[in-house]
């Protein structure tokens, strides 16, 4: 056991070595320093303020990348996870949208429009669950599909039925009221309660797949469909359900974008976290105990790219082309591992 996780520890340090020199060459290549440019990168974890900053990146980042944790047991590729993040927005702004006016506990209404957005995110889950379960859709079409309807019908709210008074905006709609906005950290853009729900939706996932029956049934019919429903397994409810849980934490995401990071709805809410968190879940070879920490480097990569353009002149997606690299060489040295080494 223990020359198997060296051995699996092995290969992954040679993909990270060859992602960075791959990246490397394309520094070199349009002019920069690669040491220069990754330090300024990983320069986001440098101080408080700029760590705060890593996880707001890092709370729906890691929340969608749980989701996926658990569609990718039941061997499915929730690649609609882009627009359940977005109806989670959609679906929290609606709620907030409704009650902002009450008489109500400020808390009340910010913990029912996190619900809200939960719910439909979940909503929106079950539709590409439908659509393979029983439309026989492929999960990865459909989920494409609705991730545009998503996009479409958010652009359609901001500027038609919740367009700011007087004018439509890019920037989103009208922001919310301070008291509807989740409480932060003093001095800093982060929020304690996304903290919370982010690190409980990891410890959920954790559980949910290693310690109980219903986890241990998810992956049997991710490993083997047919054997799992000989076996007497409700295949396609399971199937529906790790849609459902997915996309309630992927609406927690979208949820958490709206009442603690933007204030509003805007047209890229998702902010790609979806796209980022398949790269993540594969990077960790769906294991929920690396989440965290796989999570967060993903962050701090996202964070940091920011300054790129400013510091040398380069594009912030140099962290996308990274990150790319990175899951790319760790899915191939993961393959020739299990080719090359010996059979124990």
């Amino acid at each position: 056991m223990k020359n198997t996780t060296l051995n699996r520890l092995g290969f992954q340090l040679l993909a990270l070595a060859l992602a960075l020199g791959i990246t490397s060459l394309i520094l070199l290549a349009v002019g920069a320093r690669p040491i220069q440019v990754f330090k300024d990168m990983f320069g986001s974890l440098g101080s408080v303020n700029k760590f705060s900053d890593v996880l707001v990146s890092w709370v729906p980042l890691l929340l969608v990348t749980a989701g996926l944790l658990i569609t990718f047991a039941a061997g499915l590729w929730n690649i609609g996870v882009e627009g359940q993040i977005t109806l989670g927005a959609i679906g929290t702004t609606m709620m907030l949208r409704s009650l902002q006016d009450s008489a109500m506990n400020p808390a009340l209404i910010i913990t029912l429009s996190v619900l809200a957005g939960m719910f439909a995110g979940a909503l929106w889950a079950a539709l590409a669950g439908a659509l393979k379960t029983f439309g026989g859709v492929n999960e990865i079409f459909g989920g494409l599909g609705l991730n545009f309807v998503a996009t479409a019908l958010t652009i359609y709210l901001i500027f038609g039925p919740w367009k700011r008074p007087g004018t439509g905006s890019m920037s989103g709609t009208e922001p919310f009221a301070d008291p509807l906005h989740l409480p932060l950290f003093e001095g800093l853009r982060l929020s304690p309660w996304s903290l919370v729900i982010a690190i409980a939706g990891i410890i959920f996932v954790y559980f949910l797949l290693q310690g109980t029956y219903f986890g241990l049934r998810l992956k049997a019919v991710g490993r083997n469909f047919r054997a799992a429903y000989l076996l007497g397994i409700p295949t396609w409810q399971y199937m529906m359900f790790s849609f459902l849980l997915c996309g309630a934490l992927a609406g927690a995401a979208g949820a958490l974008q709206v009442t603690a990071v933007y204030y509003r709805l805007i047209p890229a809410i998702s902010s790609g976290y979806g796209y980022l968190g398949l790269m993540v879940a594969m990077l960790i070879n769906y294991q929920a105990i690396w989440a965290v920490s796989v999570a967060l480097f993903f962050a701090a990569l996202n964070i940091g790219s920011i300054q790129l353009p400013i510091l040398h002149k380069l594009d912030s997606s140099l962290s996308g082309v990274l990150q790319g690299m990175l899951v790319l060489f760790v899915l191939l040295a993961e393959g020739a591992r299990q080719r090359f080494t010996p059979k124990a």
